[in-house]
């Protein structure tokens, strides 16, 4: 790589890391804590790309965008942040940003986005955000893989007409995802009309549709749901939108191209709504999020007037073990009953087996179905990951991030029915007892807390 990097990081590690990877890339570099510092520099022209985190001691990184952008336009800008929200990628979009990368960040990824800014020296195109937070609606919040690769898919897709086909399982937030997308888009002051089978049962459904439109969004919700008359109404209706033409999304649980092959979804339908796919991950496809969405709800019921709660250690360890059918919405239910039904401040590991021995059990392991191999299943949800990052790889390092996504719940799971015998345990994996120890410390495996599930 040539040329000079401007790094913005309030944690001496990063600034120290990343100006030894990049000198050492042929960089040069220039590392600071101080936004004030960084937009002096933009201002005496210094620098090819910019490296900056958000939240500094001095000011918001994002806020300094326009500025940047007005005092050197071109300048690539690449975000990198904890706060790991699609409030935050979006707002990243919106303020110009060349690129956005959750922390903690992959350094190989890192350094190949910033030896593409300095090839193209270009800017990614802007999405407009709004901070307000609708309180009935499911948060889409989450630091896993799955979620940033999804959270940068949508503002990839925010201001195209493309239209766009959200699947994924009930109580993930499909809806939500559409209406985030019209929100953040050019078309955010126009409406945004739910449409089900009932609202084109008649003849003169469509045409009211798109009256009521007046080019906004039309979302289809629950496709796969309409019988074939009313597919062939919309097939019409996107053919001939009229004088607005507004933009078109779907949402659908069930997998459509199964769908298409047994006839109850028409082919000309399906290939005019799949402009562009996204998939929204099921809860057990990201389990590392589950405590910061807990976290999420808690505070909203304390907001809302509910006593202050917080998980132990055992509780949440259940949560996180718990195959959640019913994915966010499910989990928003059951914090909020816990909430509610919660002796004390700390919700204890009995009190949550008691909710979760009341909630319905998923399906088989990673949602296949009974005749589908692990292997099989496993490839099927590799393929949807990989197909969550469009046009792009996803960052390097897939196959250590792979094992260690399998590995980890393999050992917890196998500690668990073990009662937290390790020799038992290592019996059970087929391992020597001393690698067990290993890969327990490797993944930071609490073995002292854990217990047999009964």
């Amino acid at each position: 790589m040539d040329g000079t990097v401007l790094v913005a990081d309030d944690d001496r590690t990063i600034r120290t890391v990343l100006t030894q990877a990049l000198t050492r890339a042929g960089c040069k570099v220039h590392a600071t804590s101080s936004l004030t510092t960084l937009m002096r520099w933009v201002g005496e022209g210094k620098g090819d790309v910019v490296i900056t985190d958000v939240m500094m001691p001095d000011g918001n990184g994002l806020e300094m965008l326009p500025k940047i952008s007005e005092d050197r336009p071109g300048l690539p800008v690449i975000v990198i942040s904890a706060q790991n929200t699609i409030m935050t990628a979006i707002q990243a979009a919106e303020a110009e940003a060349y690129d956005y990368l959750p922390k903690p960040f992959d350094l190989p990824d890192l350094m190949k986005r910033t030896g593409k800014a300095l090839e193209q020296k270009r800017r990614v195109p802007a999405a407009p955000v709004t901070e307000d937070e609708r309180p009935d609606e499911l948060p889409l919040v989450g630091r896993t893989a799955a979620m940033q690769a999804l959270y940068r898919l949508v503002a990839r897709v925010m201001n195209t007409d493309l239209p766009v086909l959200i699947s994924g399982e009930s109580g993930t937030g499909k809806s939500l995802i559409a209406k985030e997308i019209h929100d953040f888009s050019d078309r955010r002051n126009l409406p945004f009309v739910v449409v089900n089978a009932a609202d084109l049962s008649d003849l003169e459904g469509p045409a009211k549709v798109l009256a009521k439109a007046k080019g906004g969004t039309i979302l289809f919700d629950e496709i796969g749901d309409i019988d074939d008359e009313v597919q062939a109404r919309i097939v019409r209706m996107m053919d001939t939108p009229g004088d607005h033409n507004p933009r078109f999304m779907a949402t659908s649980q069930v997998n459509l191209n199964s769908a298409m092959d047994s006839g109850s979804v028409r082919q000309d339908l399906y290939y005019r709504l799949n402009g562009a796919a996204i998939h929204v991950p099921a809860l057990r496809e990201r389990v590392d999020d589950i405590p910061l969405l807990v976290e999420h709800f808690l505070n909203r019921a304390e907001r809302e007037g509910a006593p202050m709660r917080v998980f132990s250690d055992e509780a949440m360890e259940l949560f996180r073990a718990y195959s959640w059918p019913g994915n966010v919405r499910q989990l928003e239910n059951a914090v909020r009953r816990l909430v509610l039904t919660a002796q004390a401040e700390e919700v204890t590991r009995g009190e949550a087996e008691m909710m979760l021995g009341a909630q319905p059990q998923a399906g088989p392991l990673l949602g296949g179905d009974d005749s589908e191999k692990l292997s099989a299943s496993v490839a099927r949800h590799l393929r949807r990951y990989f197909d969550l990052h469009g046009n792009m790889l996803p960052p390097a390092g897939l196959y250590a991030r792979i094992l260690r996504e399998i590995e980890l719940p393999l050992i917890e799971i196998a500690l668990d029915a073990t009662g937290g015998n390790q020799a038992k345990c290592a019996d059970l994996l087929g391992i020597n007892r001393n690698t067990l120890r290993k890969k327990i410390t490797d993944l930071d495996i609490h073995v002292t807390r854990r217990r047999k599930l009964m």
